[in-house]
């Protein structure tokens, strides 16, 4: 157990998902606001089960390794959530959670609607286009505007590193196969 805030030592589930940071206390009830990595939280709102690792830069958190959080509350307040636990009973106990990062598993993600799908599913997606070819395997991805990009990495004929982005929009992809971890593109690897 954590003496400051009692939090037990947790094991991190195997499927973890870092989805965001916490920021400052919000108000003097222990209520602290919860930057999400995601614009849309909902594995932040989906579970009350939470793991907290130390920053790693800036604030000194009062425990170390991997601890559980029971969310008692979480909501999403203007750019960021607010969120409430039983173990955070006041702004100093709050505030000494800042910069902590957080981690849900990933079962407790909501189920995606029909070609919707999870940031974290796709990456290390292998990318080919309709005639097979291979242009990469999803390193990331980045949102520009209204729509999100994939960004694949892939070696070029004299084996540099290289890196290839194409808009992961309906128009461009075809399928998407996550169980045989394969994206389809109406691409070619000269765009």
């Amino acid at each position: 157990m954590n003496e400051t805030l009692l939090l037990p030592a947790a094991a991190l589930p195997h499927d973890a998902v870092e989805v965001g940071r916490i920021g400052e206390a919000w108000g003097v009830k222990g209520w602290f606001k919860v930057f999400a990595h995601s614009p849309e939280p909902e594995a932040l709102l989906a579970t009350h089960d939470w793991f907290l690792q130390p920053a790693t830069r800036g604030a000194k958190n009062p425990f170390s390794g991997t601890v559980h959080l029971a969310v008692r509350e979480a909501r999403v307040h203007g750019d960021a959530l607010v969120a409430s636990a039983a173990a955070i009973a006041d702004r100093s106990a709050a505030e000494s959670l800042r910069g902590a990062r957080v981690f849900v598993s990933r079962a407790a993600f909501p189920a995606p609607a029909d070609d919707e799908f999870y940031w974290v599913d796709l990456i290390g997606l292998a990318v080919r286009n309709r005639e097979g070819q291979a242009l990469g395997t999803v390193k990331s991805l980045l949102p520009s505007g209204p729509q999100t990009t994939l960004v694949l990495e892939y070696a070029d004929e004299e084996g540099k590193p290289r890196e290839r982005l194409i808009p992961f929009v309906s128009a461009f992809v075809d399928r998407v196969d996550l169980p045989g971890k394969c994206i389809e593109v109406d691409w070619q690897a000269d765009y």
